[in-house]
């Protein structure tokens, strides 16, 4: 079971490539790897049937980025800039918490 620390952890590895609201593309650090005895690549790939809000996430290893599309509405678009640049860790803890189907 993947934990709402992890998201965020897994997060400082990510630059935005670009955003629209409902769709977030980001380029993945190599670094990535190191934290893959704490989360897996199908654990993030899992994400939209854990969290309300996440509808999709695409993971492209060739170019090394993750498409997520998710519900503007739910997610507001600052929310995921935030969590890129690790600020307002608090409240994207509790926004992620609160809709959160399995995440601890």
């Amino acid at each position: 079971m993947i934990k709402t620390e992890d998201i965020i952890n897994i997060a400082g590895y990510f630059t935005i490539i670009a955003h629209t609201p409902g769709r977030l593309r980001v380029r993945v650090n190599p670094k990535i790897k190191n934290e893959s005895e704490n989360i897996s690549i199908e654990d993030i790939e899992n994400l939209p049937s854990k969290i309300n809000g996440i509808k999709n996430i695409k993971i492209n290893k060739i170019v090394a980025s993750v498409t997520i599309t998710y519900d503007p509405h739910v997610f507001k678009p600052q929310v995921w800039e935030d969590l890129i640049n690790k600020q307002n860790l608090d409240e994207i803890t509790e926004i992620i918490n609160n809709l959160a189907k399995e995440v601890m």
